[in-house]
């Protein structure tokens, strides 16, 4: 089954998506990988990244003006959201690390006590408990290994807790945002591949997201000003042709950009990172009994009536829901 499809949140249809490159990914994490595995670790490695990245979005043909024009009208990209003009998104590059008036465009509820998505993205979610053979088989996203194995205080903290994965695709709004405000405990980077994140590529058993290079930031919601939903995990992965995770933490717009660092204390809806072009992803953990998902996204991931490659690969219902940032995904219990 090549379909993938997703539910759109606001309208409730379900859409096809048009996956990127998706014949050569599909090609590379099938014959390539099993036939030529050197082949295959040279393709997903950190110079293999940065060399398509800069043939995607740095050479001179891409600063074109028809061919910006091209790109984001098929991209469907709502200008009027962008706080550059067009004629200053000059190369590909700029049109997908744009910024946007999100506090106009990306309303964010009121009550204090809600989560928000992090990102534009297909979101997921669901609980590590019920999942827990998954996981540990290696078919989706080892959770021990996307912690990071050797950090005991925090898998303790999030074993049998939930999580909400979201996938960033190249059209998206490419900003990553506070989902909770907190404390900020812990900072810590993991090395790794840059493994695509297409549904074909995950369902191939290879866990992609525990592999890739990523970013872990731990946030204390118990504090004054918190959400108040415990400790939240916020795991920042890269993929194929993201380069690096900016870390720019701003308490008013994208004004006085900052690292992220334990002590830091952030704002749910803030803007916290910025992924370099391409697709990646970013997964979330909560603590058991903290929290509980909007019922439209857990009903969302259990239809029947969705093509979902990772339902196809997982043999059970597992769709995703294309969601804003800021949005809600859920409440404190």
């Amino acid at each position: 089954m090549y379909t993938h499809q997703y539910v759109d949140r606001r309208s409730g249809r379900v859409h096809d998506e048009t996956l990127f490159a998706d014949g050569w990914i599909r090609l590379l994490y099938g014959r390539a990988r099993e036939m030529a595995p050197r082949v295959f670790k040279a393709l997903t490695s950190a110079r293999t990244s940065q060399c398509l990245g800069y043939v995607h979005f740095d050479l001179p043909l891409h600063r074109r003006p028809a061919k910006i024009r091209k790109i984001i009208a098929e991209l469907g990209i709502d200008s009027s959201e962008c706080i550059a003009a067009f004629e200053e998104l000059d190369s590909v590059r700029k049109v997908f690390e744009r910024q946007i008036r999100y506090w106009r465009c990306r309303p964010m509820p009121e009550d204090p006590r809600r989560v928000v998505a992090p990102a534009d993205a297909k979101a997921m979610v669901g609980d590590l408990e019920q999942t827990h053979s998954l996981f540990m088989k290696e078919k989706f996203f080892s959770f021990r290994e996307l912690l990071g194995s050797w950090q005991r205080r925090w898998l303790g903290r999030f074993a049998d807790g939930s999580y909400a994965m979201f996938r960033l695709t190249p059209d998206k709004y490419h900003y990553n945002h506070a989902p909770v405000s907190g404390r900020v405990v812990d900072f810590y980077a993991i090395e790794g591949g840059y493994h695509s994140c297409n549904p074909a590529a995950v369902v191939t058993a290879v866990t992609p997201y525990s592999k890739n290079k990523r970013v872990v930031t731990v946030i204390d919601t118990d504090v004054p000003g918190g959400t108040r939903i415990g400790m939240v995990a916020m795991v920042e992965i890269v993929a194929l042709m993201i380069g690096e995770i900016i870390q720019c933490y701003s308490t008013r717009r994208y004004d006085d950009p900052q690292p992220v660092a334990p002590g830091l204390m952030m704002r749910r809806g803030q803007p916290k990172s910025l992924f370099r072009p391409g697709s990646s992803v970013v997964v979330l953990f909560f603590q058991k009994m903290r929290m509980v998902f909007d019922p439209d996204l857990t009903a969302n991931s259990r239809r029947l009536d969705v093509q979902s490659r990772f339902s196809q690969g997982f043999h059970r219902p597992l769709v995703e829901t294309d969601v804003q940032v800021r949005s809600s995904i859920g409440r404190s219990v």
